[in-house]
C-alpha cells in the first residue's frame, strides 16, 4: 500500500500543475484581450478631443489651476472604459494552440458587431468560455487598476508584454499569445 501514496502524490501534483497552467492561460489570455481592447478604444477617440483637468477653484490671483489634456488618454476615459471593456469578452472564442497545447483566445466577433472573417476552425465558442473569460478579466481590472490606468495614460509601446507579463506576471514572459485584430 506504500506505493498507492506516492502514486496519489504524484497524481495530485500533475493534477494541480495542469490546473495551474489553465489558470494562468486564462488569466494571460484576459489581460491581452483586456489590452487589445483598451488599445482599440482608446484609438477611437479624436486626438483633438480634451478634457479640462485640475482644480476649479479661483486662486487669490483670480487665476484657475485648470488645464487640458487629451481625452483619450485622461483617467476619467480609462476608468469609463475599464467599467465595460470586460463587457467584451463575449466575442472572443477560445483556440488550443496545436503545438503547445496552451489555450488562446482571439476575437470571433468584427468590431462592428457582423461575424468576423476569420477562420474559425477550432475555436470554441460558448457563454462557459465567454463568462470565464469575462469574470477573469474583471479580476484582472479590481486588482490592477491603477496599473492599467498608468500605463494607459501615456502612449507606450509593447503594453501587452509589458503590462501582462512584467508588471503583473500573468503570462509567462516566453508566452507569445496573439489575438487577431478586426
Amino acid at each position: 500500500m506504500k506505493g498507492w501514496g506516492w502514486l496519489a502524490l504524484l497524481l495530485g501534483f500533475f493534477l494541480g500543475s495542469a490546473w495551474a497552467r489553465r489558470s494562468q492561460d486564462l488569466h494571460c489570455g484576459a489581460c491581452r484581450a483586456l489590452v487589445d481592447e483598451l488599445e482599440w478604444e482608446i484609438a477611437q477617440v479624436d486626438p483633438k478631443k480634451t478634457i479640462q483637468m485640475g482644480s476649479f477653484r479661483i486662486n487669490p490671483d483670480g487665476s484657475q489651476s485648470v488645464v487640458e489634456v487629451p481625452y483619450a488618454r485622461s483617467e476619467a476615459h480609462l476608468t469609463e472604459l475599464l467599467e465595460e471593456v470586460c463587457d467584451r469578452m463575449k466575442e472572443y472564442g477560445e483556440q488550443i494552440d496545436p503545438s503547445t497545447h496552451r489555450k488562446n483566445y482571439v476575437r470571433v466577433v468584427g468590431r462592428n458587431g457582423e461575424s468576423s472573417q476569420l477562420d474559425l476552425q477550432g475555436i470554441r465558442i460558448d457563454s462557459d468560455i465567454s463568462g470565464t473569460l469575462k469574470f477573469a478579466c474583471e479580476s484582472i481590472v479590481e486588482e490592477y487598476e491603477d496599473e492599467l490606468i498608468e500605463f494607459f495614460s501615456r502612449e507606450a509601446d509593447n503594453v501587452k508584454d509589458k503590462l501582462c507579463s512584467k508588471r503583473t506576471d500573468l503570462c509567462d514572459h516566453a508566452l507569445h499569445i496573439s489575438h487577431d485584430e478586426l
